[in-house]
Formats: structure tokens, sequence, C-alpha cells
């Protein structure tokens, strides 16, 4: 990152700050943040050390799927709302201007959670500690599917008026990404036609979802904080909430199993089950997961191309998102 760009992005966290009243803003320390590929985000450190967040999104004119219209309501929603229970940390908002038109642009200002993401602590953590964590987690996650929403989808409304079941919910979802790709010229593995139909017989099954829930979706080790000393850690932040919708709980155990299969994970369904009672994974379920890797994976693929992936960027995530989505495809395929 240049000084440049880092000095725009200081600039317009301390904007931010001014136009949400932070009486002592002129004197704190900003300092932008790595490890997002979406918002800008910036630390911010005050004099009596305080520590807070402040994301800004990307303008409206700026090139994007679908769905990530209003993505900064989604994650306000989300935060606030897994507030609402107990035993899950998340970062507290403190200020929001979610109008993409307003004076001073929209934001999110936030209390900073301590700790470090997993994914940059994964070769230090021992056996026994990972295994305690997958069950902290999956405790944690268990706790996020007991808030219930009022409706199924994102709530920006993306994609137009929330449709009534979660059926038409998810199905305007995938729909959203395919005409994305189209939009994008981006070159599927599978070919549009084929997801649609494939949709179209499979849909039944997500006719089983009847409760909105929350799902963050995006659940991997980047977004999970580790705090404490190494075989003492506990979970500390579950951020980066962004790409929640309300929706099936089943739609959680992709990413948080990305490219692979939660059912292999003992310890975090021990967890999970611990709180919210046996999960069984049924013809039901397993399909609704096929489901959700298709669209995830979709996901992955095509917004490379708004954003502006590099060119070895994409072919690295070509190779390893394909296998899977044409796996996701097949049990689709043998099991409809």
């Amino acid at each position: 990152m240049s000084r440049q760009h880092e000095d725009g992005q200081v600039a317009a966290a301390a904007a931010a700050l001014k136009a949400a009243g932070v009486a002592d803003a002129d004197t704190a320390r900003c300092t932008p943040l790595s490890g997002g590929t979406y918002n800008t985000v910036v630390g911010v450190v005050f004099e009596d050390h305080r520590r807070w967040v402040v994301k800004i999104p990307p303008p409206p004119s700026a090139p994007g799927l679908s769905h990530e219209k209003g993505l900064l309501r989604g994650e306000v929603a989300f935060y606030t709302s897994a507030a609402t229970a107990p035993g899950i940390p998340v970062p507290t908002v403190l200020h929001s201007e979610l109008d993409p038109y307003a004076a001073g642009g929209p934001y999110l200002i936030s209390t900073l959670c301590p700790g470090r993401p997993w994914n940059e602590l994964s070769e230090t953590i021992r056996d026994d500690e990972r295994r305690r964590l997958r069950g902290e987690l999956g405790a944690v996650v268990a706790r996020l599917h007991t808030v219930a929403g009022t409706g199924f989808g994102y709530p920006a409304a993306p994609l137009g008026p929330p449709p009534a079941t979660w059926r038409q919910t998810f199905t305007a979802m995938i729909h959203a990404v395919l005409d994305d790709a189209d939009r994008y010229r981006v070159r599927l593995p599978v070919s549009p036609a084929r997801v649609r139909e494939l949709l179209a017989a499979a849909g039944g099954v997500l006719d089983d979802v009847v409760r909105p829930v929350l799902v963050h979706f995006d659940l991997w080790e980047g977004n999970l904080l580790l705090d404490g000393e190494p075989g003492a850690r506990t979970l500390s932040g579950v951020i980066d909430g962004e790409r929640m919708f309300w929706g099936d709980p089943v739609a959680d155990f992709v990413s948080l199993a990305l490219l692979g299969n939660l059912e292999d994970d003992a310890d975090f369904l021990a967890g999970y089950e611990a709180v919210a009672g046996p999960l069984r994974f049924d013809a039901s379920v397993r399909l609704r997961l096929a489901l959700y890797r298709v669209y995830l994976y979709l996901i992955m693929l095509v917004e490379a191309a708004p954003r502006d992936y590099p060119p070895e960027q994409v072919a690295r995530t070509r190779t390893h998102v394909t296998p899977h989505l044409l796996a996701a495809v097949e049990t689709l395929d043998t099991h409809i």
C-alpha cells in the first residue's frame, strides 16, 4: 500500500470520527489495518488507550456484486443482533452512518476486539488446543443461530423487496451472482443454465427452512480472533459480519469448513450440539449444504472481476475452488 493511499484512508477515518461527533477525534492516532478485502479498515487509538475500528465501504459507484450493495447495513445488523445473545464476542457498534449519500459518507465505528486472527496463529496452536477452540467456536455459532430475524435475506435488500420464503430468497441470491458472472464476463466451470436447473430441481429442500436466523456466512479463520497465552487461548472476536443474511443456519457450515466438510469436525459439532442439541446431517441438510457451497464458491470466483484481483490470485482461486464447486454440483445432480 502506498503512503498516499494510507494517508487517504487515515483522512477518511478522521472525517468519519468528526462526522460522528467524537469529541477527542483530533488527538486520536489512526492506522490503516490489513486483512480487509472489501472495506477500508482503520484502527483508532485514543490518548486514554481506548481502541476503536472505523470501517468505510467503497463508494456506490465502485464495481461490485449485486448483493454487495449496502453491506455495511448488514455488518451493523450482525453486531447488534449478535450482541442480544449471551457469550458471543463481537465488536460493539458505537456510531454508524448507513446512507451512502450522506454528507460525510457511510461509516461504521466500533470497539476493537482483542486478539489476533486465528489463521495468523494456526501454526502455533497444538492439536489439543485446536480441538478445544473448535468446540468453543461450535458453541458460539450455535448461540448465533438462536438469534431470529423477522424475514429472510440481506438487511439492505440489495436484490429487491425480500420474498416471503427462504426458497424464493435463496433462488434470487443464486440468480444474482450468476447474472454478475455474465455482467463481468467471468467464465465459470459450470454453466449458469446448469446451476439454475439444479437449483430449481433441488429447491424443494429450501422449504424446510421456515425460521430466519442470523447467518454470518464468512466464518473462516481470518474472521475469528484468538486471545491469550499459547495453550490457553480463547475465542475473543467474531468480526467482519458484512456478508451476513437472515436464513438457514446450515449455510454457516460452508465457510466453517471452507473447501472441506464440517461433518468431519467432531470437536466443532460437539460444541454446537452442547448448545443447540443434536444436529442431523440428513438428506435435506446435505442437499442444502451443497446449494450453499455452490453459492459461496460462485461468489469466490466472480468477485475477482469487480475487485480486479491480479491474474495469479485469480488463477490460484480457480485452482482451489473449481474442484469443490464441481463436487457440490455433482452432489446435487446425484441426489435430486
